[in-house]
């Protein structure tokens, strides 16, 4: 009679370091996958937002009005843009009309960086500003290490501050945004304006 033959010992041995190599394999390429996975949802987030703030941006300077407002001050410029580097005033104010849609109302509206990376969207309640009001501040985009704006003129010249000469109309030709997030990626958009 035959008799029946099994594993041996070191036959057991192989088998069971194989099958572990393959489990550590798979366990780190899941790894991979899952790490992978999460960074495309933070960037996808990270571009999303981007997308939106510059949406909005663009919404906000294609209803710039060409008005002065009224302030506790005087008058202040429909356009005013201040150079990078003040901390007394937002990096742009302007004037804006309604949209079309008649969701919204005329208003100043305004846009800064401030202090926690984020740029700020100012919101005041109408076009003239009454003694002692503030505006409604929402940070719009978040992870900025700088946020530039320049503005074109009528001799096709971009200047840092708005209304640079005293002969400048009340709106630029066009405004240049540059956006310099955390993570080192640079942004830079230009919309022309109706003036």
């Amino acid at each position: 009679m035959k008799s029946a033959r099994g594993f041996t010992l070191i036959e057991l041995m192989i088998a069971l370091l194989v099958l572990s190599l393959l489990a550590l394999m798979s366990y780190r390429g899941l790894g991979a996958v899952l790490d992978a996975r999460d960074h495309v949802k933070q960037e996808t987030a990270k571009w999303r937002d981007v997308a939106s703030f510059l949406a909005r941006f663009e919404r906000d300077v294609e209803l710039a009005a060409p008005r002065t407002v009224r302030t506790a001050n005087g008058q202040a410029p429909a356009w005013l843009g201040t150079p990078a580097g003040t901390d007394t005033a937002a990096s742009l104010v302007f004037s804006r009309f309604a949209s079309a849609d008649g969701v919204d109302t005329p208003h100043r509206v305004g846009y800064q960086l401030n202090e926690k990376h984020e740029i700020e969207l100012w919101l005041w309640p109408g076009l003239d500003v009454p003694p002692d009001t503030q505006p409604a501040r929402y940070p719009v985009l978040t992870g900025v290490k700088s946020f530039e704006l320049q503005y074109l003129n009528s001799a096709l010249v971009w200047v840092d501050a708005w209304p640079a000469a005293a002969s400048d109309p009340p709106i630029p030709r066009a405004v240049r945004v540059r956006i310099v997030l955390d993570t080192n990626e640079e942004i830079v958009r230009i919309y022309a304006l109706q003036t």
